[in-house]
This record gives structure tokens, sequence and C-alpha cells, in this order.
């Protein structure tokens, strides 16, 4: 961290440099372990939600509490900015001093942290919850998340083949295209039910406001990383998938009561919101993953600030 009265600026490409072989997923790990032991503090998200044209803001901050710095994040989506040759995406973090409140350092990533963080933290779901052997990769949605999710997913669970299901040919069209080009052979599917015929492991990256996915359609030995649902407004997955599933895991409990698929599928149901485990009592321990072949499991995240806070410190620390 600089001095104090000091503010480090970095943009895009400074950060681009100094995330080269950063391993984010045991970053991810560390910050969600932090979490469920109760190191950090965390209030709930604010967000700004967009009709026309359709987008969304979140505001996310906390603070670790043996660190000297909280973290305030914004970030952004507006779904049609691709058309307009923009991306969906877009944010910065800013970090301040705890002891003083001074701002620290400006982060201007335009939302790639946050892409990054949130595909790394997909990765840490399937390693403690897919089967070991994936033959094929299932995929609903077309944007970025839909491709860096597959693409941090290497670290924990190798597999070069694609199925996936886009509303917009157009959009499913470049997805393909792009992800070929980085090496993975792809298939599009007629519809999301068929993308959960094919694979055993799916992740789901859209922003729909209704069930793509029904319990009827998923296989034994399945596990689902759903990472669209992170709004009230929002649903990848019907009820019963979450309610059937064998783990449900979650970022935050507190978090997910209010949002996502843990709103849709218990609202106030406080024995069923009772059953779901946070992946950071997995990652340390306290709470076993997969333990079983057949077994259905499910991570439903919405994103947390500590998050944002493992990665800014983990920058700010590269020279």
């Amino acid at each position: 961290m600089t001095a104090a009265g000091s503010i480090t600026f970095l943009d895009l490409a400074q950060i681009e440099e100094r995330l080269k072989g950063l391993d984010l997923v045991p970053l991810m790990e560390e910050a969600f372990a932090a979490f469920s032991r109760g190191e950090a503090v965390v209030p709930p998200p604010g967000e700004l939600l967009f009709e026309d044209p359709p987008g969304e803001v979140h505001i996310k901050y906390g603070y670790l509490k043996a660190r000297d710095t909280y973290v305030v994040k914004i970030a952004s989506g507006f779904w049609n900015n691709p058309a307009l040759g923009l991306s969906s995406s877009d944010g910065l973090l800013l970090v301040f001093r705890k002891s003083t409140g001074e701002l620290a350092a400006v982060l201007n990533d335009r939302g790639r942290l946050t892409d990054l963080r949130t595909a790394a933290a997909g990765a840490v779901a399937a390693k403690h919850l897919a089967p070991e052997r994936i033959d094929t990769v299932g995929v609903l949605g077309t944007g970025i998340q839909a491709e860096l999710q597959v693409q941090l997913l290497q670290s924990v669970r190798a597999c070069r083949n694609i199925v996936f299901w886009g509303r917009n040919p157009e959009r499913a069209d470049a997805y393909a295209q792009r992800m070929r080009d980085k090496g993975f052979l792809v298939e599009t599917a007629r519809s999301p039910a068929e993308v959960a015929s094919r694979c055993r492991l799916i992740v789901t990256a859209t922003a729909s406001s209704e069930p793509l996915l029904r319990w009827a359609d998923i296989r034994p030995g399945t596990h689902i990383t759903a990472i669209g649902a992170d709004s009230a407004e929002k649903q990848e997955l019907d009820a019963d998938i979450v309610a059937r599933a064998d783990v449900v895991v979650t970022d935050s409990r507190a978090q997910g009561r209010s949002r996502g698929e843990l709103w849709h599928a218990y609202h106030n149901d406080e024995a069923g919101l009772s059953r779901i485990v946070e992946i950071g009592e997995i990652v340390s321990g306290k709470v076993r993953g997969r333990m079983a072949a057949e077994q259905v499991t499910v991570s439903t995240f919405s994103g947390l600030a500590v998050q944002d806070i493992a990665i800014a410190s983990a920058v700010l620390g590269r020279s």
C-alpha cells in the first residue's frame, strides 16, 4: 500500500500486467473462508436497476478485520452494449485507509476484476462440487461469464468440449467462434434442456428473469454453477432444483436470502435456508462438498465484497 497522503492510480493495462501469473482460485478460496470464519465485515450490497436500456449497477463494499483498508466497488452490466461495440460490464474499485478514511488507490479496471473474480468463484465451486471427470461443459449464456467461467474452470476440471445454448443467434455464433479461437470444441444446443441432457457440469450465466432449467432436465451426478441470478429479479433455475438437490452451496447465506435462486426457492422458509452451505465452510473443511458420484450439487453465488477486497489487495501488492 502507498504511503499516507499518496494515491495509487492503476488503469486497465497496468492492472492486466499485475494479474499475470496470479492464481485467482486459491485467492478466492481464502476470501470465502475468511468470510465464513467471520473475519470480514460485508454489508448488504446496493444496486440500481434500469429498464431502457436494460442494465444494472451493483455497489459492494467491506473490509477484512485484520487489514488496514476498506474497499468500495462499483460494477455495472448493460446488456445492449455489445451491439454498440462496448463491453457489457464496466466499473472500478476504490481502496481507502481504514485508519483515516483517506483514498489510497483507484483501480480503474473497467469491470475486469469483477469478471475475473466471478469466474474464479465458479472454479472454486467446481473444484469442491463437480464430478472428478468431465466429458463436456454445458453453458447457458453467450456473454463474458459464459467465456471466462469455462476458461478458469480449466485449472480444476480440464475439459475442452463445450455444449452451449444462447437466446440470441448472432451472439451465440460470436460466442462459438470466440471459444473455438481459444482452442475449445464447441457445439450449439437447441435448448437448455438439451445442454442438461448432455452435460454433468453446467454453468448458467444469463440475466434471465425466469427459470431455464427444470428438475426433470438434470441427470444424476450433475453439478450446476449458477452465477447469473445476482438480484431478486433474476432466476435461472426452477425452485425444485434448489429444493431437491443433494447439496446447495452459496457464498453468503445472509445475502442469498434476498436475491437469486435462494430467494425464489425459499423466500422466508428458515427450514429450507438452514440446509444451505457456504462455500467458505467447504473450503475450510468445516463441511464436506460432493460426497457421492450420483449427487446433484448446485452452487448459486451473488458475489461478495470480500472477493473484491482479495483481488484488489493482490493487485496492489504486485509491482
